[in-house]
């Protein structure tokens, strides 16, 4: 019996921290066989020590053939990640299955929900209070300080207690409209976080269930269209699907009110972004977004270095904490079936 890891070089370039951690998990099981590839090889059984005596088998970036198949003949559990190191290899999975050995799905994505909700916490924040355009301004400037008003000849005012922008949504989490649209893994712990600093959140997604909403500690509304109306800041949360493409349309960011915060953090598909990018160079809503509809964006787009937005590069994910997750739940399915 053997239980064993192949990770391909492009695996690693995606997650960088997780085979170490899943070698880890399992060497908490018994003996494991460990791949590290400097190459995709073309047959898996290639770089197999005894490849009738695999029991287990996480292939991370590397094939299973048809002929691999055939010499996996003590195979009873697998899965498998070829081309993309986002989804499984169906075709793979389905020569498997059909030998009679179990595969998994490993792709809900919940392995990262915790560090994009958090870094969404992060951007409301930095919204809310200009933190990013008050920091590159300090490198400038002793303007932020607002001297005038430091120095004021009042003895002991030192200053004036506002330093946000009322244009905009600011201030405190707490008491705060936020409006999120997706109670899944990420919107519902977003949606938890905001909701126990005080904020006043409500929510929309018709495909949850009750008690996603009742995790998420958001009151649960009917429609975008009573969503969006009075929010402060607006979250769409929802996964990029067909179903969900263009979800958030034009007249739904056009019925934001003035001032509103928009934060992006799973997909920039799922909005209209041509309406967005309208509002903030109106000067109407502000942005804070880490996804953007052209990726990388040009150094020249209107949107960077704006009072009103909020930008990184696609990075709320990009976390240990989220290769751990993954190595830990893709090893919660096999030890299911111990």
């Amino acid at each position: 019996m053997t239980r064993t890891i192949v990770v391909g070089p492009l695996f690693e370039d995606v997650w960088p921290l997780a085979a170490d951690h899943l070698r880890e998990l399992w060497a908490e099981r018994g003996p494991v066989e460990f791949r590290r590839l400097d190459e995709t090889p073309e047959r898996l059984v290639n770089v197999l020590d005894e490849p009738s005596e695999v029991t287990e088998l996480a292939a991370l970036g590397a094939p299973v053939t048809e002929t691999d198949a055939e010499q996996l003949t003590a195979l009873e559990s697998a899965f498998v990640m070829t081309e993309s190191m986002y989804a499984v290899d169906a075709d793979a999975h389905e020569r498997l299955e059909g030998r009679g050995v179990t595969v998994y799905d490993h792709t809900d994505e919940g392995f990262w929900a915790q560090s994009v909700a958090e870094f969404g916490l992060g951007l409301t924040i930095d919204a809310l209070r200009k933190i990013p355009q008050k920091h590159a301004r300090m490198i400038e400037s002793h303007d932020p300080w607002d001297l005038d008003k430091l120095n004021n000849e009042v003895p002991g005012a030192n200053g004036h207690q506002f330093a946000d922008d009322p244009a905009f949504t600011n201030g405190t989490i707490a008491g705060t409209r936020i409006r999120v649209a997706g109670v899944g893994n990420i919107g519902s712990t977003y949606a938890d976080a905001v909701a126990s600093l005080g904020a006043d959140v409500a929510a929309y997604d018709p495909y949850a269930d009750e008690p996603c909403f009742h995790r998420s500690g958001a009151d649960r509304v009917c429609s975008l269209e009573v969503l969006v109306e009075d929010a402060e800041v607006f979250v769409p949360t929802v996964p990029l699907t067909d179903a969900t493409e263009g979800l958030i349309t034009a007249e739904h960011i056009h019925a934001l009110p003035e001032g509103c915060v928009v934060v992006l953090i799973t997909r920039a598909g799922v909005v209209d972004t041509g309406a967005v990018r309208e509002r903030v160079l109106a000067g109407e809503i502000a942005l804070a977004a880490d996804v953007w509809d052209e990726e990388p964006l040009p150094l020249d787009d209107s949107l960077l270095d704006r009072h009103n937005v909020i930008h990184t590069p696609h990075i709320a994910g990009r976390t240990r904490d989220a290769n751990k997750s993954w190595s830990e739940r893709l090893d919660a399915h096999f030890r299911a079936t111990e």
